[in-house]
C-alpha cells in the first residue's frame, strides 16, 4: 500500500514574457499544501511571478515516439454528452541539455484527456517537441497575483548559493581527520 501523498508536477514562471515550465514534482495532500510545498523547495531565487501545481495522475503524457508506434490512446472518441472545458497543453522541445523543461505551449477546448491531446497536436508547432502533456485546467491550482508578494518575495532577502559554495567535502574530510586524532589520543 501506498503511503506517501500524491504527486503533484510542478510549473514555474520567472519572466512576464516567458511560458510556465515545469520545475519538478512534490508530494501534497492537496493542491493548496502542493502549492506551499512548491513554493518552499522551487522558489529559492527572486524570480518566480507564478507557480502552478497539477495533480500528476490528471497529466496525460505521450512521447513523439509513442504517438508514431501506438494511436490506440484516441481510439475511443469523447463522450459527445460531456462538457467542453479548458485544457492546458505542454511540449518538451528536444533532448538537449539546455532543454530539459516541459513547458506551456497554450490551450485547447475538449470533451477528454484524449481529445485534448489531439487537438493539441493539431493547434500547436511540431517542430523539436520530444514530449506532449495536457491535463484539465480545473485540476490546476494556481497562486494568485495578490499572494505574490507574501509567496515570492521573501526569497529577495536570501542569498542564493550554488551547490559547490558549500564545502561539504572538505568539511566532512576535516571532521574524520579530528575525529581520528581524537581516538588515536584516547588509546
Amino acid at each position: 500500500m501506498d503511503t506517501q501523498w500524491p504527486r503533484y508536477e510542478v510549473f514555474e514562471k520567472e519572466r512576464p514574457d516567458w511560458p510556465h515550465r515545469n520545475a519538478g514534482s512534490v508530494h501534497a495532500p492537496d493542491g493548496e499544501m502542493a502549492l506551499l510545498n512548491a513554493r518552499d523547495v522551487f522558489v529559492r531565487r527572486p524570480n518566480c511571478l507564478s507557480l502552478w501545481v497539477v495533480p500528476s495522475d490528471q497529466v496525460f503524457s505521450k512521447t513523439i515516439q509513442e504517438l508514431a508506434e501506438d494511436d490506440s490512446w484516441w481510439s475511443a472518441p469523447a463522450d459527445a454528452s460531456a462538457a467542453v472545458e479548458k485544457y492546458l497543453a505542454f511540449q518538451k522541445q528536444g533532448q538537449r541539455a539546455g532543454e530539459t523543461f516541459v513547458i506551456h505551449a497554450g490551450e485547447v477546448e475538449a470533451r477528454s484527456l484524449a481529445e485534448a491531446m489531439s487537438r493539441a497536436l493539431e493547434t500547436f508547432s511540431h517542430e523539436n517537441v520530444f514530449v506532449w502533456w495536457v491535463c484539465p485546467d480545473r485540476t490546476v491550482t494556481k497562486s494568485e497575483a495578490d499572494d505574490a508578494p507574501s509567496m515570492f518575495e521573501p526569497a529577495h532577502s536570501k542569498t542564493y548559493r550554488q551547490p559547490n559554495t558549500y564545502r561539504v567535502v572538505t568539511q566532512m574530510q576535516q571532521l574524520k581527520t579530528g575525529l581520528a586524532l581524537i581516538g588515536e589520543e584516547e588509546e
